[in-house]
């Protein structure tokens, strides 16, 4: 007799604990570190999810100190559960949001006061992002322990292709190879 009810009480506390075990449905799991401004998330419905981190604007992985704001970013959030506060999408569909860990760390300010990203100043007139910015600046923290950063949005614009640039000189095209295909026989209708 006692065994049975052992079990049973030992099934309750079990299911009891795993209940309260669970998060809660606004907390998402980081999963993925794509660069330091990006994050791969798991939602508790295990739906995965692109978040861009607001306000802020990492150097590009193949810039200066691309990888580093990638490897701050995996230090202080991956495999962590974290809170979004906004729900905007960009144009490639990935939601933009201040990423808040459990502690109330800010990822987005914590990655500006360590010298790690950029105030996105087109997006964000935040004065206590601005401020932490310029502390990291006077500090040489980071990427400003570089003299000319170069931020991220005008090294993307100088990698893009350029539509518009001038043609050559006519005297300085070269011929282009043609290519024949050969050509089907027709066939012949039969009446």
């Amino acid at each position: 007799m006692f065994k049975k009810h052992s079990t049973s009480l030992l099934l309750i506390i079990l299911f009891t604990l795993w209940g309260c075990n669970r998060k809660p449905d606004n907390l998402y799991k980081v999963v993925k570190i794509k660069d330091g401004d990006t994050l791969g998330l798991l939602s508790s419905d295990n739906q995965e999810m692109t978040v861009r981190l607001a306000e802020v604007d990492c150097p590009e992985k193949t810039q200066a100190f691309g990888q580093a704001a990638k490897k701050f970013t995996s230090d202080i959030c991956f495999a962590r559960y974290v809170k979004l506060v906004g729900n905007v999408h960009d144009r490639y569909g990935r939601t933009v949001a201040l990423v808040i860990l459990e502690d109330g760390t800010n990822v987005n300010y914590a990655l500006v006061k360590n010298g790690f990203a950029w105030q996105y100043k087109q997006y964000s007139q935040n004065a206590e992002l601005a401020g932490y910015e310029l502390q990291a600046r006077e500090n040489k923290l980071g990427l400003w322990a570089d003299p000319d950063p170069t931020p991220p949005w005008e090294y993307r614009r100088e990698k893009k292709p350029a539509y518009h640039k001038s043609k050559p000189d006519s005297l300085e095209n070269k011929p282009r190879k043609k290519h024949y295909r050969k050509r089907k026989p027709k066939l012949e209708e039969v009446y």
